[in-house]
């Protein structure tokens, strides 16, 4: 069982499918509401870091812990989204559910793309952030965020059904505005990162700005402004909104 005090490293994946004239489109995912974590919350698809995901790494250059990461957001993207990205080549339906199912069955990323006559490339993902929740009262994550471009000739999602029950397309600022009406659940960490994605006109920008900025952990902290207690996290990392009261933030 995992010792609720230390994060559980996890990686999650931004999707950005680029329209002409319009903002970019994200792939999100509304998790099942029994869930232990983000029960019933919109996220970015994404989940643990898994053994396999730290082998497959092995056969990479650079940070192993980085590694690891962008390729568990490649293998739980293909899981709960059925959208293969940095998979070269591109799968066809077929190769796809086969991938899916053995994934589903337990079977690490590595054996089931060796299987597929498959490879993975985890330079196709571009880091974008790293988030710690403070407050240890549940499960807590140590979450890397990735940003990727859809790939040419990417299927069309489709929901696992198990740990999510809708997938979808939509812009940050949609997903944002869904939320202020009381329509989607967005958790804290999800909220800001919208906000931030809703800046971009389409991935070779949001790419520009990921790299212009460091890849520090966030953690959020409690700051009493004007009387009133905010949950709030640092002003120098691109987030164009960095505090929230706490009575509204979502935290899990």
């Amino acid at each position: 069982m995992d010792d609720p005090q230390t994060p559980v490293p996890a990686a999650t994946l931004v999707i950005f499918r680029d329209r002409d004239g319009a903002a970019p489109e994200l792939l999100m995912v509304e998790r099942a509401k029994a869930m232990a974590f983000a029960g019933g919350a919109t996220v970015f698809p994404g989940g643990r870091v898994d053994p396999g995901d730290h082998a497959l790494a092995a056969g990479f250059d650079g940070d192993a812990e980085d590694i690891a990461a962008r390729i568990a957001a490649i293998r739980e993207t293909i899981e709960e989204a059925g959208v293969p990205v940095g998979i070269t080549p591109m799968p066809d339906a077929a190769a796809l559910a086969g991938l899916r199912a053995a994934l589903r069955d337990g079977v690490a990323l590595g054996a089931a793309l060796h299987a597929g006559g498959l490879t993975v490339d985890p330079a196709a993902l571009v880091p974008f952030a790293r988030w710690v929740p403070t407050h240890r009262a549940r499960r807590v994550f140590d979450t890397r965020f990735y940003l990727a471009a859809l790939p040419a000739g990417a299927p069309e999602p489709v929901v696992d059904a198990t740990e999510n029950t809708r997938v979808f397309w939509a812009s940050a600022q949609g997903v944002i505005d869904e939320a202020t009406a009381g329509r989607q659940h967005v958790i804290f960490p999800t909220r800001r990162n919208l906000e931030r994605l809703a800046q971009y006109r389409d991935f070779a920008h949001a790419r520009a700005d990921a790299w212009a900025y460091p890849i520090r952990t966030v953690s959020s902290w409690i700051e009493d402004r004007a009387g009133v207690p905010h949950l709030c996290i640092p002003a120098d990392l691109g987030y164009p909104v960095t505090s929230e009261p706490l009575a509204s933030a979502k935290r899990g």
